[in-house]
């Protein structure tokens, strides 16, 4: 393998995070050698937030292999179909097909812990009304988003959240990059967010390689580094040969 066929790694966390939750995993990539990138997400709307993730990648030279986290596993499936993406990983997230939406995709399965712990507030937008984020509420953070990370470090994270466009959830997958491209898939089994059964579902669709984390909460990326980059790897070694 040479350096211009490694493909360079776009790690795209989802909502509630930011990119410093990829920590771990950048740590264990670097150590392995393998270009990596964690640009922040805009969470503000799925054609919009996938448009950047998508303009991210085409300015890398060389391949790109898509990472994504929850609410990013759908930017990942639209973004994906920029010709130098050449593989895709979810990571507890949600694998849309063309057409369908986050909220589509959940109401087909028993609703997770999650959406009765969303807290709305209102932010501005130029030239209209004001639209609606939402964030987890600080006392239900560690037990939905991140049940295996220490106590200490969820106090943290429950603070530091980035709230996600209200809209992101109704708003359909333009395309699904998985049909043409080869895919990955950790199930978090243990997920509070997101139901379990919504991420393995998807991958199934997909044909994804799944690989499942017993025990692991939604932030499986903080809590288990090893395992995802290991995924990511396995996925960077087939895409380059």
């Amino acid at each position: 393998m040479t350096a211009n066929t490694t493909p360079t790694v776009v790690l795209v966390h989802g909502a509630f995070a930011d990119a410093a939750s990829w920590s771990g995993v950048i740590a264990e990539l670097q150590e392995h050698g393998v270009p990596v990138v964690a640009p922040p997400n805009p969470l503000r709307g799925l054609a919009s937030d996938a448009a950047y993730i998508a303009s991210v990648a085409a300015q890398i030279d060389g391949p790109v292999v898509l990472v994504g986290h929850s609410y990013g596993g759908a930017i990942i499936t639209v973004a994906g179909a920029t010709d130098n993406v050449i593989g895709l990983v979810y990571v507890a997230a949600y694998v849309l097909d063309e057409g369908e939406s986050l909220g589509e995709l959940q109401g087909r399965f028993p609703a997770s812990p999650l959406g009765d712990n969303l807290r709305q507030a209102t932010y501005p937008v130029e030239g209209g009304d004001p639209a609606v984020e939402v964030t987890i509420a600080a006392e239900a953070f560690p037990e939905v988003f991140a049940a295996d990370v220490p106590a200490e470090v969820t106090k943290v994270l429950a603070v530091a959240q980035r709230p996600l466009a209200a809209g992101a959830f109704t708003e359909t997958a333009a395309m699904a990059a998985w049909k043409t491209k080869p895919s990955w898939a950790l199930v978090a089994a243990a997920d509070q967010a997101i139901n379990p059964e919504v991420e393995r579902f998807g991958a199934k669709r997909a044909g994804a390689t799944i690989v499942e984390v017993e025990g692991a909460s939604h932030a499986v990326a903080v809590s288990r580094p090893t395992d995802v980059a290991d995924l990511i790897r396995e996925a960077v070694r087939a895409t380059s040969a």
